[in-house]
């Protein structure tokens, strides 16, 4: 593991040969003669390690220690200390110091003390994150996780739904958080100092159909899998929406309700009602890139819930859930991370055990499958934009049993 140290060590010869044995192993190294020139570098938002030596004319580690802790508590600060420091380098451990190391200090064991402090800060940087992203007053922001391109557009189409006030269909593949969207919207309306009243469409009478939008007046009424709602319901509800009804109407899918329309399965004209604005939640399966960060996201919130500490999550089980088509998208992972959190055996975490090879092509897979899927099918596009020749593109979906025409998504684009 690899990352940023900042290296403070007045003896030349000394810092030199440091330098060149964490460069060696792809560490970014900064390096520092002295407190004064390595104070400057040291902030709350530094993402990686301090390795200092205690003794050194002037204000010595104990001073960059304290100085660091000053700035950010949670930053790792290791102290490299001589043959009689060790007594010293206990106290300062005592003192906050993440751990020290003894003067010569083999490379192997530098490295490890030095991935594990990383591993810690990373952490510490990610729950920051995640909080300010929940403490921010853009409920988009931070109730949608995700850093794709298509998670970005879905948080913006949820900010212009809520703010236009309308009837609003919001679709998306089973687990996708279909009502958790629905409430994100809800808060950003101007409804959302009113009630949030969920209720199942499935075996919903015309009463109560009245009786839920009489008790979200002056809120939002979201009606889960409308496109089960009862033929007589369906009438009941577009003869309100016609006349008017004092709440803000959101519609959940998972069903594919334009082509239940032109069926004649749901009734067209509620349809293109419900359809003034069309929120779509990717599947994903669509956005790979968007897995580390949810799972990380939900394993926290697992243990959190279990009252144990989180476990550490390596590159390969990232891998391998990248690699995953999630049929059940959020929801399913959701699962997984309770189960890594509890230890209870997984079919990813098996994946992870697999080479690299059959790790890559899972991976591989994964990214042509999603650029497909934001192309909506449309295979030259997916090439182009994964910047692939289009026969190279075309023997790569060949190797996978690809079939592009399997990711159209018809009316529900």
């Amino acid at each position: 593991m690899t990352g940023a140290v900042l290296l403070v060590d007045d003896d030349r010869p000394v810092r030199e040969a440091l330098v060149q044995t964490l460069e060696l192993a792809d560490w970014q190294v900064r390096a520092a003669g002295s407190f004064i020139e390595a104070k400057d570098h040291i902030a709350r938002d530094y993402p990686g390690v301090i390795l200092s030596d205690i003794r050194m004319p002037g204000r010595d580690g104990f001073h960059l220690l304290a100085h660091a802790r000053q700035v950010d508590a949670d930053l790792p600060v290791i102290l490299l200390t001589g043959e009689g420091d060790i007594p010293m380098a206990v106290k300062a451990m005592g003192e906050g110091a993440f751990d020290f190391l003894e003067k010569p200090c083999a490379p192997e064991q530098l490295l490890t003390v030095l991935g594990r402090a990383l591993k810690n800060r990373a952490l510490v940087l990610e729950n920051r994150r995640l909080k300010a992203q929940l403490e921010t007053g853009d409920p988009a922001a931070r109730l949608i996780f995700g850093t794709s391109a298509l998670v970005d557009a879905l948080r913006r189409s949820v900010r212009q739904a809520a703010r236009a006030g309308t009837e609003v269909l919001v679709s998306g593949p089973p687990g996708a958080g279909v009502s958790k969207v629905a409430e994100v919207m809800h808060l950003m309306s101007g409804s959302a100092a009113g009630p949030f009243v969920k209720r199942a469409a499935a075996g919903m009478e015309p009463q109560a159909l009245a009786e839920a939008l009489e008790r979200a007046q002056g809120g939002t009424l979201f009606l889960d899998e409308v496109g089960a709602l009862p033929e007589m319901a369906r009438y009941a509800l577009l003869d309100r929406l016609e006349a008017g009804t004092g709440v803000r109407l959101i519609a959940g899918t998972t069903a594919d309700l334009a082509e239940a329309a032109r069926a004649g399965a749901f009734n067209a004209d509620l349809f293109y009602r419900l359809e003034v604005m069309h929120v779509r939640i990717p599947a994903l399966s669509e956005r790979p890139e968007d897995i580390p960060v949810l799972f990380r996201h939900y394993v926290a919130q697992a243990a959190e819930q279990a009252g144990i500490p989180a476990p550490e999550i390596t590159p390969d089980h990232l891998a391998a859930l990248m690699a995953q088509d999630w049929p059940g998208n959020a929801r399913s992972l959701m699962s997984a991370a309770m189960r890594f959190v509890l230890g209870m055996p997984d079919e990813v975490a098996e994946a992870a055990g697999l080479g690299l090879a059959e790790q890559m092509a899972r991976v591989e897979r994964a990214l042509l499958v999603a650029a497909l899927g934001r192309q909506n099918g449309r295979a030259a596009e997916a090439a182009r934009a994964l910047q692939l020749p289009r026969k190279t593109f075309y023997d790569k979906l060949a190797r996978y049993g690809i079939r592009p025409e399997e990711y159209r998504r018809g009316g529900q684009g």
